[in-house]
């Protein structure tokens, strides 16, 4: 049972009829998608200005795109922590949205003046180039984390601000949350469209300077997008620091583990006015004994937070652990994401590019073919697919997150299958003399970006859906760190190989472990 605590700007209670529904959040998605455009640009491009400019060797080229992107989602639980327990979602966004944007500002100022940067060297001759060092160095890394931390922090907060503007109390309005999550990805595709199309091939053919000016720009948009819904916004107000209850579950059990769990749970302690917001479940009956009153507290001695814990404290800590291998699930799946947006890339830079005489694929845009299937797949999934499988399983998302999310898994697999097949012909073509087409990477970008369809999107409703009043940007950021872990393990697996191998070789212009 949730009550409806939401407030607008001024800390007013919220009137139905002016504030939240899909016209407030169209404001939010508005954010997501410039959000989304500027700092796909930058992030899936990195690795050619790290490798390029910066002169950074290739593997740890594509090591520090993936610690950067693996810290932006890392760092949406700082992010979700501080929206659910000191500052609101929207607070939270402003603050740090302003961060994000002084990093890309930031990067924009040393690609365009060359002396913040190493003397121009062409590193793909085999020249040994100066690397960045230094404040060249230091620079380079200040901004990357700027937008780290300002992106990290913000994307939880877009997705929980965004389906917090459909009230749980209502129905029809909290069924449209679906369609709402539909929404938002459609944005986020629109925008690393626009990224990996038009931004890329600015990039490409204007500089990395004018390209981070444009990255630049599209932030300031979103900021100014999330400033003009702001009075027509549902606020959820911070509950104070989420971890403290959490630990004291945690505590309570186990200062209370000799005891035995009564089999009426009607016995376990409630809050002080006897409302508990969550039924009692049979899952994790170790931690019910942090709800069990000892001598003292049944004779009428008020007992310690640390000792004695309500039901709804319990189940709060029996959700988030039962949402941990839901999570786990995940991050090999983001390990291949991580794959895509480097070595993919450079496979593709040894690749033949040219589609005519005159116009030749930039290798960084090969990431836009599957965000170029989705802008149509996204719409028809919520209008012929939802319905149809509404018909059929009675599920208002037509099936549901938890099904869509191993429908994604299963589908993912097969981009590595399609990457490595493509890799064996690409290394026997170069040995031979020839270059095989750019074109033969676009199977594993395809399949991997219809996976997304069904992961990304699933695994947002189901955490979002699974959370509890206080910790809706908490367990939104928990999906985010997925990513993280992802994209850490991959930077791992790179420096493993590279270790054991003893380095690098290079084929067709393509360096790769051997």
């Amino acid at each position: 049972m949730y009550e409806d605590t939401s407030v607008d700007w001024r800390g007013r209670p919220c009137t139905s009829d002016k504030h939240g529904g899909m016209a407030a959040a169209a404001f939010v998605l508005g954010l997501q998608a410039f959000e989304m455009m500027a700092i796909a640009a930058v992030g899936n491009n990195l690795i050619t200005y790290v490798f390029t400019q910066m002169h950074f060797p290739l593997s740890k080229s594509a090591n520090v795109v993936t610690n950067f992107v693996g810290t932006v989602f890392f760092l949406s639980l700082l992010g979700g922590f501080l929206s659910d327990s000191y500052l609101g979602s929207f607070r939270t966004m402003l603050i740090f949205g302003f961060l994000e944007l002084s990093g890309f500002s930031l990067l924009t100022v040393q690609a365009h003046y060359p002396r913040l940067r190493p003397p121009a060297c062409d590193m793909g001759t085999g020249q040994q180039c100066m690397e960045a060092k230094g404040y060249e160095a230091l620079m380079l890394f200040t901004a990357l984390y700027l937008v780290a931390l300002g992106s990290g922090c913000l994307k939880p907060n877009i997705i929980s601000h965004g389906a917090d503007q459909f009230r749980r109390q209502h129905p029809t309005q909290f069924q449209k949350l679906s369609t709402f999550f539909n929404c938002a990805y459609f944005a986020f595709c629109t925008g690393e469209l626009i990224a990996l199309t038009l931004l890329v091939w600015v990039q490409t053919h204007y500089g990395m300077d004018v390209g981070f000016t444009v990255s630049t720009a599209a932030m300031l948009l979103g900021l100014i997008s999330l400033l003009a819904g702001t009075s027509f916004f549902r606020n959820s107000p911070p509950r104070g620091t989420i971890f403290t209850p959490i630990a004291q579950v945690f505590v309570a059990a186990f200062v209370k583990r000799k005891q035995i769990c009564p089999s009426n749970s009607e016995m376990l302690h409630r809050s002080q006015n006897g409302v508990v917001k969550l039924l009692h479940t049979d899952n994790f009956r170790f931690l019910d004994k942090a709800c069990i009153k000892s001598e003292e507290g049944r004779v009428g001695s008020e007992e310690s937070p640390w000792k004695l814990c309500t039901v709804t404290q319990v189940e709060q800590v029996k959700i988030i652990l039962s949402l941990i291998p839901i999570f786990a699930c995940t991050i090999i799946f983001n390990t291949i994401l991580a794959q895509l947006q480097t070595f993919s890339v450079q496979q593709g830079a040894a690749m033949n590019t040219s589609l005519t005489n005159s116009f030749q694929i930039p290798p960084a845009s090969l990431q836009s073919i599957p965000y170029i299937i989705l802008i149509f797949l996204v719409p028809l999934y919520e209008t012929a697919f939802v319905p149809l499988a509404r018909r059929i399983t009675h599920t208002n998302s037509g099936i549901s997150p938890l099904q869509r999310i191993g429908t994604g898994l299963f589908v993912a697999t097969f981009s590595m299958v399609s990457a490595a097949l493509v890799e064996k012909k690409r290394r026997n073509s170069s040995i031979v003399g020839s270059s095989l087409s750019i074109l033969w990477i676009a199977p594993q970008f395809i399949i991997f970006g219809i996976s997304e369809l069904f992961t990304a999107v699933g695994l947002v409703e189901f955490f979002y859906k699974q959370s509890v009043e206080g910790m809706q940007s908490f367990l939104t950021a928990m999906t985010y760190c997925s990513y993280s872990f992802g994209f850490y393990l991959s930077s791992l697996l790179v420096s493993l190989v590279n270790k054991i191998t003893g380095g690098l070789r290079v084929v067709g212009g393509l360096a790769i472990m051997t």
